[in-house]
């Protein structure tokens, strides 16, 4: 089915657009939440040695997956820049007690952070994960491989109504209750080829073999609900931006619609706190905002970008910028 050997291999979606939105400096403290394959961390730690000079800053490189850590400990600890990297197998869902585990505090204390949401590329590409309907292998799914609940507990044991609508909030799939009364119909479901059959089942046959996968949304359904990639993402958000330093940036990298949604509400709401009613000619609530947009839309992938990785192509980078101490 797959092998065990590859290696954590990631091809890094908005490298130096990310890094460049952190305008890193030697002394800085920066949070990679989403560790993946080392690239944005990779990059940080270069732009902070790049002055020439002694760089004393920090790299906080975060995930919840344990073959990343293993994989950039093999790639990034090494010599100098060792002393700047430190690395924390976690859900970046936890930033405040990790900062207080690593810094002491979690308000104010980073100069900037990125998070890369989604998956990455070695859990599609390496078959026993079963995050691939391309791939067989097991049902699976799982980021971070110590937790119990996977993608077989899901699709096996939840009920219609809740496969449904698993598939419906988190797939954004048309055809959710026709793919959950099938898989319904012929469980238990072993394998992602299996599940994959059964979604094709469900479809009206003119629509089975489209451009886009029919297995596609389904299977991002379930990765997500396995995860719980959404349940608190807002909130995690939120942890981050009252950990910057005044000035420091966050930027975070979407590549669905559902989560770039929480992240340009979060971002306006953090941007936007007044509550007046908007009908009323000034502001009497007297919240006044703390961060700012960095730029109003969101970066896209070049169109270099999207020749040499694929899976840029729903990519979309935001960035916030605390701007004011708090009062």
């Amino acid at each position: 089915m797959g092998n065990d050997n590859i290696k954590f291999e990631h091809a890094t979606v908005f490298l130096r657009e990310g890094v460049d939105a952190l305008d890193v400096k030697p002394n800085g403290v920066y949070v990679d939440g989403t560790l993946g394959g080392g690239g944005h961390t990779g990059l940080i730690l270069e732009r902070m040695c790049e002055s020439g000079g002694d760089a004393n800053g920090r790299v906080i490189g975060i995930d919840r997956d344990e073959s990343a850590i293993l994989a950039v400990q093999e790639r990034l600890m090494i010599g100098k820049k060792s002393e700047n990297l430190h690395l924390v197998h976690d859900n970046f869902f936890n930033i405040d007690k990790i900062l207080q585990e690593q810094l002491g505090d979690a308000d104010k204390v980073i100069d900037g952070a990125i998070l890369d949401l989604g998956v990455s590329s070695p859990q599609i590409d390496i078959a026993e994960r079963g995050f691939s309907y391309n791939l067989d292998s097991r049902l699976d799914m799982r980021m971070d491989t110590t937790q119990k609940k996977s993608a077989y507990d899901v699709v096996n044991g939840y009920g219609v109504s809740d496969l449904a609508r698993v598939i419906r909030d988190y797939g954004e799939e048309r055809y959710a209750l026709k793919i959950a009364r099938m898989i319904d119909k012929v469980r238990p479901i072993e394998t992602t080829f299996e599940l994959v059959e059964a979604i094709k089942r469900a479809f009206p046959i003119k629509e089975r073999y489209k451009d886009k996968h029919p297995a596609k949304r389904t299977f991002q359904a379930i990765r997500i609900e396995v995860n719980s990639e959404l349940e608190g993402l807002s909130v995690a958000i939120e942890k981050f931006a009252r950990a910057l330093n005044l000035g420091g940036r966050l930027a975070i990298i979407t590549f669905h619609s559902l989560e770039d949604r929480i992240v340009k509400q979060t971002f306006n709401r953090l941007c936007n706190p007044c509550t007046c009613p908007s009908d009323f000619p000034i502001c009497v609530c007297g919240k006044v905002a703390e961060f700012e947009l960095v730029a109003r839309k969101p970066i896209v992938p070049s169109d270099d970008e999207l020749v040499r990785n694929k899976r840029a192509h729903s990519a979309k980078l935001r960035v916030i910028r605390r701007m004011i101490r708090d009062k």
